[in-house]
C-alpha cells in the first residue's frame, strides 16, 4: 500500500494551522505578540498511523495525514439554545446597537461593519475586521457643540438602533461604493496588467450556469465505506464527468454511478496513486502519478515514478510511462505533482519535471543538467501552464515564475520571487496568481502570507497584494505548487475567506469571503457572510459567481451557496439532511484534507489520505472514503 511521502532533499513543509480566537478587544483589533501559546499549532496526528512514520513517497512534500474527526467533527452539544438561538446582546464589538453614556454621541455596529476615519463625530476609532472605510452619513453624526438642540439621552439611543439597522440593511451598498485599501496594493507598475475575461454566461444564475433546484433539500446519494488499510494511504484524485463520479481507491481508480454510488468500472494499478491532476480535458481525460509498484520485502517504499493518462469516459488507462535525467543514469525520476494544461500533461519533482503528450504520452520534454543548478520544481494547468522554476543551492535559491508554451515547454514570461521566498505556489494561471510565504511571516502554516499577481505576457508584477495571516483562511502546502484551497480566482478577482471568528450568537463561529482586485491588489468592497455557526469555503469558480460550501453548526447540515462575484449575493443551491447520522458523515470530513466537488445539483465529498483507524475507535466512528448529496 502506499506510503506517506518520501523524503526530499527539501526541508519538511509546516503543518496547516488551525484558526484561533479574535484577540481581545474586539476582532481586527492589533494582537499582541503570542507568549502564551495562541500561536497556531499543526493539527494533531491522525488516528492508526505507524508509531515511527516510514520514509515520504513523494518527495518534495505530501499534505500531512488528517487529524481525527475532521476540521468539521461535531462537537458536544451546548446548553439548551444551542448554536445560532436568540441570544441577547453581549457585547458591543459584534454589532449589536448599544446605548451611549449621557451626553455622548451614538456609535455603530463593530465586527465588519465600515468604519469612519478615526475623530470623525460619531464614529469609533478602530478599524473594521479587513473591510474598506466609508464615512458615516451626515445625518446619522452627533451635532457639534454651539449650535443646534441638545439630543437627550432618549434621542441618543434612537438614533444609535437607526444607525446600526441601516449599515445592517445597507451594507452590502456601502461596501460595494468603498473603495477600501487595507491589505493591498504594494509595488504596482503603471501597467493594468491582463484582463480578467468576462463573466461567463449560462442558463442558470447570471454569471454561471449551476442552477437554483425548486427544492434546495438534498438527500443522501451514496456512502462508499473507508478501505481497510494498515498503513497511511493517499487516496488523491477525484472528478466528475456526466455519467460518472471517479475516485482514487487503493491500487486502482474507480468510477462510480453518480446517484447509486455501485461500481461502474476499475482501473488497476501496479502502486498506489501519490498524486493526480485536479483538471481534466473537456473528452474527460485527466493524469495521475503513481508507484511503480506494491511494498514488498525488497522494497518497501516504491518509488512515484510513474505517470499516466486516464479516460474517465471509458475508464481506462490510455498510457503510463517513466523518464530518466541527464544526472540520474538509467533511474527512473520520481515525481510528486502532475498537472493537465490543453493536450499537456506536466509532472515535477525534487529532481526536475518533465511533460507529455495527453493522447499518447509522447514526450516533450524532460529535465537537463544544468550550470545553474535549475530545475522546474512544479506546474500549475488548466487554461494555461505555468512553473515555479529553482535555481541555486538550498541556501541561496532563487524561485523564478514562468509562463510556458505548454507544447515545447519555452518560457513566455518569467518573474523573479522576492528574497526570502523559499518555495512559491501557484494559485491561478490565468491570469497569473502566486502565493507565497515571504521570510516565513505567515506564522500559521498556511504557506500564505503575500499574494502575487503577475502579467503572464510580459512577466512584470502587476500588484502584490499582503494577506494578513491573522485575517484571511486560505491555505496552500508549502512545497506543492498546485495544492493550494479555500480561494477561487475569477473574473480578475481573487476570492478568500477571512479566519472564523466570534458571530452574534453565544455559541458558534463564523466568517465572510472577501475579494482582492487582481490589478489594484485593493478590496474591491463587498462580503458574503457565513451567517451564525457557520463557515465559508470556496470551492471554485462558476463563471463569475463563487461556489462556497457553508460549514454547517452541529445540528444542521451544510449547504452549497453561489456568489455573484460583483454583487455578493447568496443563493442557496443544496441544503444537506440535519439528521443525526448524515450529519455525522458529512462533518466526518476536514476541509483542509478532503475534496469539496459540486457539480450541477450533487455534491461529493471525499477523502485525500487515510490510515488505519484507532485501536480504540468504537464500531459506532463510521469512516467513509466518499459521501454524496443530491437534489436531482
Amino acid at each position: 500500500m502506499t506510503q506517506p511521502p518520501q523524503p526530499s532533499d527539501d526541508p519538511p513543509q509546516g503543518g496547516f494551522g488551525a484558526p484561533q480566537d479574535p484577540p481581545p478587544g474586539g476582532f481586527g483589533a492589533p494582537a499582541p505578540p503570542p507568549s502564551d501559546g495562541l500561536t497556531k499549532q499543526p493539527p494533531s496526528a491522525p488516528p492508526g498511523p505507524p508509531a515511527t512514520p516510514p520514509p515520504p513517497a513523494g518527495g518534495y512534500g505530501s499534505p500531512p495525514p488528517p487529524p481525527p474527526g475532521g476540521h468539521g467533527a461535531p462537537q458536544t452539544p451546548p446548553p439548551a439554545g444551542g448554536f445560532g438561538a436568540p441570544q441577547p446582546p453581549q457585547n458591543p464589538a459584534y454589532g449589536y446597537p448599544q446605548a451611549p453614556p449621557p451626553g455622548q454621541p451614538p456609535t455603530q455596529p463593530g465586527y465588519g461593519f465600515p468604519q469612519g476615519p478615526p475623530g470623525q463625530p460619531g464614529m469609533p476609532p478602530q478599524q473594521g475586521y479587513g473591510y474598506p472605510t466609508a464615512p458615516m452619513h451626515p445625518q446619522y453624526a452627533a451635532p457639534q457643540q454651539g449650535g443646534g438642540k441638545k439630543f437627550n439621552v432618549r434621542m441618543q439611543i434612537i438614533v444609535a438602533a437607526v444607525v446600526a439597522v441601516a449599515l445592517i440593511v445597507g451594507g452590502g451598498a456601502i461596501y460595494a461604493s468603498s473603495g477600501g485599501d487595507e491589505g493591498g496594493g504594494k509595488d504596482a507598475p503603471a501597467s493594468a496588467g491582463p484582463d480578467g475575461g468576462e463573466a461567463k454566461g449560462g442558463d442558470g444564475l447570471a454569471g454561471g450556469t449551476e442552477k437554483a433546484p425548486s427544492d434546495t433539500k438534498s438527500r443522501i446519494g451514496f456512502q462508499l465505506p473507508h478501505p481497510k488499510v494498515t498503513d497511511t494511504t493517499v487516496v488523491d484524485g477525484s472528478w466528475v464527468t456526466d455519467k460518472v463520479y471517479v475516485k482514487t481507491g487503493v491500487y486502482e481508480v474507480v468510477g462510480y454511478d453518480l446517484d447509486k454510488g455501485t461500481k461502474l468500472w476499475s482501473i488497476p494499478l501496479p502502486g498506489q496513486v501519490c498524486a493526480a491532476s485536479r483538471h481534466m480535458s473537456k473528452d474527460f481525460r485527466t493524469a495521475i502519478a503513481f508507484q511503480e509498484g506494491k511494498p514488498s520485502a525488497a522494497d518497501k517504499y516504491p518509488s512515484c515514478n510513474q505517470i499516466g493518462a486516464l479516460d474517465l469516459a471509458g475508464g481506462k488507462m490510455v498510457w503510463n510511462k517513466s523518464v530518466t535525467s541527464d544526472s540520474n543514469g538509467d533511474e527512473p525520476i520520481r515525481f510528486n505533482e502532475v498537472t493537465l494544461s490543453g493536450t499537456t500533461v506536466a509532472a515535477g519533482g525534487t529532481s526536475g519535471g518533465a511533460a507529455f503528450n495527453l493522447a499518447d504520452g509522447a514526450e516533450l520534454w524532460k529535465p537537463k543538467t544544468d550550470a545553474n543548478n535549475c530545475s522546474d520544481r512544479g506546474y500549475a494547468g488548466g487554461e494555461a501552464l505555468a512553473v515555479v522554476r529553482r535555481c541555486g543551492g538550498y541556501d541561496e535559491a532563487q524561485l523564478t515564475i514562468q509562463a510556458l508554451n505548454p507544447a515545447t515547454g519555452a518560457p513566455l514570461s518569467s518573474y523573479q520571487m522576492p528574497a526570502g521566498v523559499d518555495y512559491a505556489s501557484i494559485v491561478s494561471t490565468k491570469p497569473l496568481v502566486v502565493a507565497a510565504d515571504v521570510g516565513d511571516t505567515a506564522g500559521d502554516g498556511s504557506g500564505i502570507s503575500d499574494f502575487f499577481s503577475i502579467d503572464a505576457a510580459t512577466g512584470k508584477l502587476i500588484v502584490r497584494i499582503s494577506a494578513d495571516a491573522d485575517r484571511y483562511a486560505a491555505e496552500c502546502g508549502s512545497t506543492e505548487v498546485e495544492t493550494c484551497h479555500s480561494l477561487a480566482v475569477g473574473d480578475n478577482r481573487l476570492y478568500v475567506p477571512t479566519e472564523e471568528h466570534e458571530g452574534g450568537g453565544e455559541y458558534g463561529d463564523t466568517n465572510e469571503i472577501v475579494a482582492f482586485d487582481l490589478t489594484t491588489g485593493k478590496l474591491v468592497g463587498g462580503r458574503a457572510d457565513a451567517g451564525d455557526s457557520y463557515t465559508l469555503t470556496p470551492l471554485r469558480m462558476d463563471g463569475s459567481n463563487v461556489i462556497a460550501y457553508k460549514k454547517p453548526p452541529y445540528d444542521k447540515g451544510g449547504q452549497i451557496v453561489s456568489i455573484d462575484g460583483s454583487t455578493f449575493k447568496e443563493t442557496v443551491l443544496m441544503v444537506n439532511p440535519d439528521d443525526e447520522a448524515v450529519r455525522d458523515a458529512e462533518t466526518s470530513f476536514s476541509s483542509d484534507y478532503s475534496e469539496f466537488l459540486y457539480e450541477k445539483g450533487r455534491l461529493f465529498i471525499s477523502e485525500k489520505m487515510i490510515s488505519e483507524p484507532s485501536k480504540n475507535a468504537s464500531a459506532d466512528d463510521k469512516q467513509y472514503l466518499v459521501v454524496s448529496f443530491s437534489t436531482v
